[in-house]
């Protein structure tokens, strides 16, 4: 750990990356630095939140980004509850304000949300007085998935900025995609997007990225080819003719790959569906993949964004 004071947020809540400056990028990522030599050491734990309580509220499961907030809040101390509330009050017809008003009468300090609505965490952040932290909402933000994938890039690469960045596959249903793509683009790198008409968003536009509908043309020279799970979970119709042909045209194998620069890394928000977004042999190739990292740095990351939000509001020891 190191004894240099990096920068404090300057907000309550962590809601989006737009609501950043890439002072806070790098704040939040400086900070991490320091977690990521912690969580190999053998005393992982810190009492930096010691005394505080932070509520995991997911409306939608997720094992993954649930995990690695329980073990952030865990390792800097504080009591961690989780509330899955799919199966409990919102079954019983108890609205999302419902919700707020019996999480703030008890009090806690940091709250994490993950919701099927875009915008439903920013209003339950209105209601409560604890620090709300977006773990991902509907097709909106997903903030803290963006911060681990810059943290992972800037660890391989050696700096965060005038990097070439292909993000491939369904744009339209990914909120990891837009929050990388406006994160990328804050810090100044040239921000590909690759995927067929059909899954990409309206409004891709407004994020000045380049579009390509070719594998082969859009990983061209590219120094982070970044993959996003095909979700069929939430598309209405059919997006794709078939999973087989999605795969020929959009999923990456080590063919595709060559297009890339020799040294460029392979990324992945998980869950995978291999043979469907990625071949398994690319997925796994030590040399490229650095999907394990991205779940290493996730803890990392989000230790520091619970450590930084707890200070501003300056409830940290």
């Amino acid at each position: 750990m190191t004894d240099t004071p990096t920068p404090r947020l300057p907000h309550r809540h962590l809601l989006g990356i737009e609501q950043l400056s890439p002072a806070d990028v790098t704040a939040i990522l400086d900070r991490a630095e320091d977690y990521v030599a912690l969580n190999r050491a053998r005393d992982k734990k810190k009492s930096t939140l010691r005394g505080l309580t932070q509520i995991n509220l997911f409306f939608e499961n997720s094992t993954r980004t649930q995990a690695s907030f329980e073990i952030a809040g865990k390792r800097l101390g504080a009591d961690v509850m989780n509330m899955s509330v799919r199966t409990s009050s919102m079954s019983k017809g108890e609205t999302l304000l419902d919700t707020a008003a019996t999480l703030n009468a008890m009090h806690p300090d940091l709250i994490v949300v993950r919701h099927q609505h875009s915008g439903a965490v920013a209003l339950l952040a209105q209601k409560v007085d604890a620090s709300v932290i977006n773990a991902g909402d509907g097709r909106h933000e997903h903030p803290t998935q963006a911060l681990l994938d810059a943290l992972t890039i800037r660890r391989r690469k050696g700096r965060l900025h005038r990097l070439t960045v292909a993000i491939c596959g369904d744009v339209a249903h990914s909120r990891v995609a837009r929050s990388n793509m406006i994160l990328l683009g804050m810090m100044e790198n040239r921000v590909r997007v690759v995927s067929p008409p059909t899954l990409l968003p309206p409004e891709i536009d407004r994020y000045g990225v380049e579009v390509f509908h070719d594998m082969e043309k859009g990983l061209e020279g590219a120094d982070v080819v970044m993959m996003l799970r095909l979700q069929q979970e939430r598309m209405e119709g059919a997006f794709v003719p078939s999973q087989r042909e999605y795969f020929h045209r959009f999923g990456l194998d080590h063919r595709k790959l060559a297009c890339a620069k020799p040294d460029a890394i392979v990324m992945h928000p998980g869950p995978m569906n291999r043979g469907v977004e990625i071949d398994a042999l690319v997925a796994d190739d030590p040399e490229r993949s650095v999907i394990g990292e991205q779940v290493e740095m996730g803890v990392a990351v989000r230790m520091a964004v619970l450590e930084l939000l707890a200070e501003a509001q300056g409830t940290a020891a």
